[in-house]
């Protein structure tokens, strides 16, 4: 790491007027995590002579004085690691939760889980159910924190990895995802190539997901790329679970919708998408391929196995971990982690079926 460059220092001195500067500011401009600039501040754990002298010439540059709050920050320390998830039913958590379990096992940790439950509230985080008065640092799930809250904690110097989503704009948050564009183009190029499938159902997750999000993009791009159609009424919201990929095939079914093949969202919702087309009679996959996404252990016991997209949900989980594990020892770990995926064939989209 080298100190900051008088370019750089030009570049600053150039700036136009800007509101009082915060420990964010000083990390951004130092390239460093904002818990490292607390603990250059307060002396409560050792950083490189090299860091130190990048942070305090940022500090001078910005002419930034410590809140009262930033200058007690890591004073008192928990040991103890928050996790906070949007719930705790759905089969793609007990993979993720090993992985971060055996990051911090050799530590001195212990880990703290919060399910919000998808809670209805326009601000379900205003009583903070994990945070510096009980944690030292938080892995955050996607949809499990409001924007607001999150940007709260990160200009208050709280340690935090995201899980499964970016960052807001000018937030220095590592984050570990998943090559979704990738897995959803191998997904939909098997469907239409091997298969000649073209009336292909997309069932999407949750609003905000930003998982959900990237495959129904790389969905519609790699469907126009093969020169298939993406017909608006194939489009559903199975919400990852059981009970949403069920209903949102009923309704398709119910309502006359013609369709070849189904991309269930996740695997969980694969679950109840062969629950409905058993019910109404569908033949999978002679009628109707279905694929999922993740590969959690029993989509290859269902009734046919299923095809689907092999995340990396444990490694996800223990990456994450470690990255939050860097944050607290004040290092600055890699900002963003995209994890590849690997389409997994078994009978549910046609192959191996004699």
């Amino acid at each position: 790491m080298k100190a900051l460059s008088d370019n750089s220092m030009r570049h600053n001195d150039q700036r136009k007027p800007r509101p009082r500067p915060t420990i964010s500011d000083v990390a951004r401009l130092a390239g460093v995590s904002i818990s490292t600039v607390s603990r250059v501040l307060n002396d409560t754990a050792p950083v490189s002579p090299e860091v130190e002298q990048r942070v305090r010439q940022a500090i001078e540059m910005l002419n930034y004085t410590p809140h009262l709050a930033a200058r007690n920050l890591a004073v008192r320390k928990t040991e103890t690691i928050g996790l906070l998830l949007p719930e705790v039913g759905n089969n793609f958590f007990a993979p993720l939760l090993r992985g971060v379990e055996n990051a911090i096992r050799p530590t001195e940790y212990q880990l703290l889980v919060h399910a919000s439950l998808r809670v209805p509230d326009p601000a379900p985080w205003r009583h903070s159910p994990i945070g510096e008065h009980n944690a030292d640092g938080m892995l955050v799930f996607v949809s499990s924190m409001d924007e607001a809250e999150l940007l709260r904690n990160y200009e208050r110097g709280f340690p935090m990895v995201l899980l499964f989503f970016m960052p807001p704009a000018n937030a220095r948050i590592p984050y570990v995802s998943f090559d979704n564009a990738t897995g959803l183009c191998q997904v939909v190029e098997h469907l239409v190539k091997v298969h000649g499938r073209r009336r292909i159902v997309y069932l999407r997750g949750p609003i905000g997901n930003m998982d959900s999000d990237e495959r129904e993009a790389a969905f519609r791009e790699t469907m126009e790329r093969l020169g298939v159609p993406v017909y608006p009424e194939l489009i559903g919201r199975g919400n990852y679970s059981a009970y949403g990929g069920e209903q949102a095939i009923l309704e398709l079914i119910e309502r006359g919708v013609e369709f070849d093949a189904i991309f269930a969202g996740d695997d969980d919702a694969a679950t109840g998408v062969l629950a409905a087309l058993r019910r109404c009679g569908r033949a999978v996959p002679e009628d109707v391929a279905v694929v999922g996404f993740d590969d959690i252990p029993f989509s290859a016991h269902l009734n046919p196995p299923l095809t689907t997209v092999h995340a990396p949900v444990e490694q996800a989980g223990y990456i994450a971990a470690r990255k939050l594990l860097s944050l607290l020892a004040g290092e600055m770990p890699e900002l963003a982690t995209r994890l590849p995926v690997e389409l997994v064939i078994r009978q549910s989209c046609g192959c191996g079926r004699t």
